[in-house]
């Protein structure tokens, strides 16, 4: 074990080492990439180790935006359960950051995960004392989980997953592996073949249990701000396709497609929420190209647009019909506006994003067809009639939207289909809780 930590930590300082250049050049033009770095390195933030003084406390990682959102529920759950407990949050991405000091920081310390070193993790294992880590899906850091076995901290992967593309690389390493793996006390799994893999690759079969996926309990807290202001501006009874978590490769597709939607569905609206925020300007200046002059969601929220206004300050006249949904932590919530929503991430090799975001709406949806990373849920769906899968081309993928928008039955339909799944198959948070609970002394799961 001693030089399989010693021979990865070496690894790591060699990339780091290789790669200087680089991120002191991404560091100096872009503040993303500076975001956190102290914390990254060792320094413990201000306030961190104060809040758990005197204080039991439980570590929750969670990488971005979409494990956030999957853990909010379960964040809700455990404040029920561990009264006085501090319960302290760190995410990997600056996205996944903004989206937790949002929905946790009032009542949870949140910071970014530290380099994965013993001797950095060693400092926050020491500011903290958590007697409990709980991962979020496939979160596996070496010298993380061996600094918890040392200090006799409980593991816990919960929504745990092997995706298609790491399971290969998994079993390679499988030896290496297995002697890390053992330091964590349960895996809960997204399902029954995620279960399966996990053993495979070297969990002990005792410690894996199948809790279901949290993601089929994600809910938005309540119609966010934004949603009211586009529900205000949006005319009543207009058509409106929401694309969430669009990648690049598939923005322009997407776009290409509107052309054909627009002239079956005219007054449709869209509404375009990229994946990555570095996408926002270049998604704008595409819908610009497109004569679709974006309303820019930023902006209405930052000025709070009344929504008899056609143009905001500083900008040209906007023409209705679409929209930049250009923040972050708001898709959730948008997607109750859609007539039809396309899931993003399916149309180019991604692995697609979570179709039950809008059909818990009862909203139908439409993805291409990578969906990997969200097979059972996407097989569930497809089963019950709740889904539709598109090829690549933009005229099917127009085709299926404009099917959708002017077949209010099937779409009825499909939405109801597609929000009965969500339903049949929630209830993971809860029996997520009640399996942590069984790993902290002294409380009653």
């Amino acid at each position: 074990m001693g030089l399989i930590l010693l021979g990865y930590s070496a690894l790591l300082a060699g990339v780091l080492v290789v790669g200087a250049p680089w991120w002191l050049f991404r560091m100096a033009t872009s503040g993303r990439y500076r975001a956190g770095l102290t914390g990254r390195m060792g320094v413990i933030p201000t306030g961190l180790a104060r809040s758990a003084e005197g204080r039991r406390v439980v570590w929750l990682h969670a990488v971005s935006v979409g494990e956030v959102m999957a853990a909010t529920e379960l964040m809700r759950e455990l404040r029920g359960s561990l009264p006085g407990w501090t319960i302290a949050v760190s995410t990997t991405t600056e996205t996944g950051q903004r989206l937790a000091r949002e929905r946790f920081g009032e009542e949870s310390p949140v910071f970014y995960l530290p380099l994965d070193f013993g001797w950095v993790v060693g400092r926050y294992m020491r500011a903290l004392k958590p007697e409990l880590l709980v991962l979020m899906e496939s979160e596996l850091w070496p010298n993380l989980m061996d600094v918890c076995g040392r200090e006799g901290v409980r593991v816990a992967v919960v929504n745990a997953r092997v995706s298609d593309r790491s399971l290969p690389r998994y079993l390679w390493l499988r030896r290496l592996w297995r002697p890390l793996l053992g330091r964590v006390s349960l895996f809960l799994a997204q399902s029954e073949e995620n279960a399966r893999r996990l053993v495979r690759i070297g969990a002990q079969e005792d410690r894996v249990r199948v809790s279901g996926n949290l993601k089929y309990d994600v809910k938005a807290a309540e119609e966010s701000d934004l949603t009211r202001l586009l529900r205000e501006r949006i005319p009543a009874g207009a058509k409106v396709v929401v694309a969430g978590s669009v990648l690049e490769g598939e923005e322009k597709l997407l776009l290409k497609a509107w052309r054909g939607v627009r002239r079956e569905v005219p007054g449709a609206w869209l509404i375009v929420a990229p994946r990555r925020p570095e996408r926002f300007e270049a998604v704008a200046s595409l819908m610009e190209q497109e004569a679709l002059a974006p309303l820019r969601a930023s902006r209405m929220r930052e000025e709070m647009v009344p929504p008899t206004r056609a143009a905001l300050p500083g900008t040209a006249v906007v023409l209705p019909g679409s929209v930049l949904l250009d923040t972050i932590g708001d898709l959730a919530s948008v997607y109750s506006l859609g007539t039809v929503a396309f899931v993003g991430g399916s149309l180019v090799a991604a692995g697609g994003h979570n179709p039950l975001e809008p059909a818990r709406f009862g909203v139908p949806v439409v993805m291409g067809r990578s969906s990997e990373n969200f097979r059972e849920i996407v097989d569930a769906m497809r089963e019950a009639g709740g889904i539709r899968i598109v090829g690549e081309g933009e005229e099917e993928l127009a085709g299926a939207l404009v099917a959708l928008l002017n077949d209010e039955d099937e779409a009825r339909r499909m939405g109801d289909l597609g929000r009965e799944v969500f339903a049949a198959q929630a209830g993971a948070t809860r029996r997520t809780v009640k399996a942590l609970l069984g790993l902290v002394s002294g409380v009653q799961p």
